[in-house]
């Protein structure tokens, strides 16, 4: 979800992230495969509490962070939810959440965070079909309720995001993924790249070739539909998307030589015009976007799991602005391999969390992308 794609361009990323997501428990009923969180069907005593979610809430907004996502484990299991997004809607910031699809996922719910001031709801789908779904999320009924409760936003009239992890569990289904999601009126779709940490370091995640098979499928379905399609943890989408459209222009000049061989018309569309997942200013890991956990931990990315801090102890600006990690993942001159040497770099950076999961150094070079600079 975003703002005015000028109030985007506009942001300086060493200072001021464009998303923040907070954990705001990681209580959830569901057992997915791929949780990141690992997350547990009680709530830890530990986690922020209300006061506390509301001096954080201020603290993004004083940053001049535009957005908030309030994610889990299942955000509906804390029972100040409403309040939490009043809090953050008063002061101005976009909130948005991301509910599991439970039985305790009512349309009274919904109602009550739309007067609240939420922004936009996400639902998550990982297969077109219920057995796939049902199967990756490992509680029957699942699709048939994010069905429900997608019937139900609409008649709420609240913009509407579906989330998608792909990996090999569903590369086969991505065509009739795709038809699913072009028929559920939405307002933004986020495609995720599986990234081995959590309970998700057991799946088989999506070669480097099938990256690209998939990126050329997302872009031909960017240009038929309305809504956005952004990816995350697979930011060499944006590289991608810059070749096709090289292909039918101009060649970037020098692009052999230099890291910002991106033309700067190029430039221009994508970072006011073009999709989350293609911008010239791309966001990353530590880099217009940083992650709080259910219990006050700050990271570059809930699938990066470094700490920088805690915003118990000291002011989240600081820990995003000064540490040394977030410093480290913004500067493009210190990424290595394949990462290091290539023109896409500032665009792209590769995934610094699948290159830390897989290498151990989130600045070596990101095994899912096969481009050679």
């Amino acid at each position: 979800m975003s703002p005015h794609p000028l109030a985007f361009s506009a942001l300086d990323f060493a200072q001021t992230p464009f998303l923040v997501v907070w954990e705001v428990t990681q209580a959830c009923p569901l057992v997915c495969r791929h949780c990141r969180a690992e997350a547990q069907p009680n709530a830890d005593p530990a986690e922020l509490t209300l006061e506390e979610g509301r001096s954080l809430l201020t603290q993004i907004k004083a940053m001049g962070t535009p957005v908030c996502v309030l994610s889990g484990g299942d955000p509906l299991r804390r029972p100040d939810l409403a309040e939490l997004v009043r809090h953050g809607s008063q002061l101005g910031l976009r909130m948005a959440t991301i509910p599991a699809a439970s039985e305790e996922l009512t349309r009274a719910q919904l109602a009550e965070l739309k007067a609240a001031g939420l922004a936009q709801i996400a639902f998550s789908l990982d297969g077109s079909n219920a057995q796939l779904h049902d199967d990756f999320r490992q509680v029957p009924g699942t699709f048939a309720r994010t069905l429900q409760a997608i019937d139900w936003v609409h008649e709420l009239d609240l913009p509407l995001q579906i989330n998608t992890t792909l990996a090999q569990h569903n590369y086969a289904d991505i065509d009739n993924l795709i038809a699913l999601v072009k028929s559920l009126d939405i307002v933004f779709w986020e495609v995720f790249s599986l990234v081995p940490v959590g309970r998700g370091s057991v799946l088989p995640p999506l070669t480097a070739r099938q990256h690209e098979e998939v990126f050329t499928k997302l872009h031909a379905l960017a240009g038929e539909v309305s809504f956005i399609i952004k990816l995350t943890e697979a930011p060499h989408y944006r590289r991608h998307v810059l070749q096709q459209r090289s292909r039918h222009g101009p060649a970037p000049a020098g692009a052999a030589a230099s890291r910002s061989a991106v033309p700067a018309q190029l430039s221009r569309e994508l970072s006011v015009a073009d999709s989350l997942g293609a911008r010239a200013k791309g966001i990353n890991a530590g880099k217009g976007f940083c992650f709080v956990s259910h219990v006050g931990e700050v990271f570059p990315s809930g699938f990066l799991p470094l700490g920088v801090g805690n915003v118990r102890q000291q002011p989240l600006a600081d820990l995003y602005r000064k540490s040394d990690l977030m410093q480290q993942l913004r500067d493009p001159s210190r990424l290595q391999g394949r990462c290091g040497s290539c023109q896409y770099a500032d665009v792209c950076g590769g995934s610094r969390a699948r290159a830390y999961a897989v290498h151990g150094d989130y600045l070596a070079e990101d095994p899912a992308c096969e481009y050679q600079p």
